[in-house]
């Protein structure tokens, strides 16, 4: 499954550098950027990187993703936009980086790809090792509960459609109750979980994104 997904993104990987060319989510990074201020920030599923831009002033960087193309992409994307970041290619599940070692994570769109509950939970485990006590991780993914997928099993394939060639994307669809379990279970307070900006409507339970904010427990 996993080699399976990282191909499709590899060649999906052109088109959504100019499809996503800035993030959907600029407005709660911003505010994170601002909230955050500054610090070692991990972005995981980095993509060709544009989640990186409001946090480029003061941070010092850090991406992993699983598509080769996609960091080939993301070191274009800040050479354009002039900042720097150290980006390897890695597994989620199983990061190259010491405990303890970032004030700050985001995660735009990357758990939502990892097929099975324990490795599900084996990534948030493995965010939290990393994390130093404290520190805030932002992550965003797909909601089951959004109405164009209320008859679509928690795990669908979506097509990404590439000229005459249909690639189909795995993904896992929380709710808002799973991911918070989840998050708590692997060691995280939430802090707050929520819709994406451009959602108007007063129930969130709705939403296309789930995003939600939590903290690693400090040990004592």
């Amino acid at each position: 499954m996993e080699k399976q997904l990282r191909d499709v993104f590899d060649q999906i990987a052109p088109s959504w550098y100019n499809f996503r060319h800035r993030s959907i989510f600029k407005t709660e990074l911003e505010c994170l950027a601002k909230k955050w201020q500054k610090g070692k920030l991990i972005n995981l599923g980095c993509g060709h990187g544009a989640d990186f831009l409001p946090f480029k002033e003061n941070f010092k960087l850090y991406g992993v993703d699983f598509s080769i193309e996609m960091l080939k992409l993301a070191r274009k994307y800040a050479g354009k936009f002039k900042f720097k970041t150290s980006i390897i290619q890695a597994n989620v599940r199983q990061l190259p980086f010491p405990d303890d070692t970032f004030d700050w994570a985001i995660s735009i769109a990357t758990h939502h790809h990892i097929n099975g509950d324990e490795e599900r939970l084996k990534a948030f485990v493995e965010l939290n090792r990393i994390l130093k006590p404290g520190a805030e991780a932002f992550i965003t993914v797909w909601n089951k509960w959004q109405p164009g997928f209320w008859f679509k099993p928690r795990d669908s394939f979506i097509p990404w459609r590439k000229k005459d060639n249909t690639l189909l994307r795995y993904y896992h669809l929380f709710s808002y109750s799973e991911l918070e379990k989840s998050v708590k279970k692997a060691g995280f307070e939430v802090i707050v979980s929520f819709p994406e900006s451009s959602y108007k409507f007063p129930i969130r339970y709705f939403s296309r994104n789930i995003c939600i904010l939590i903290k690693k427990l400090a040990r004592f």
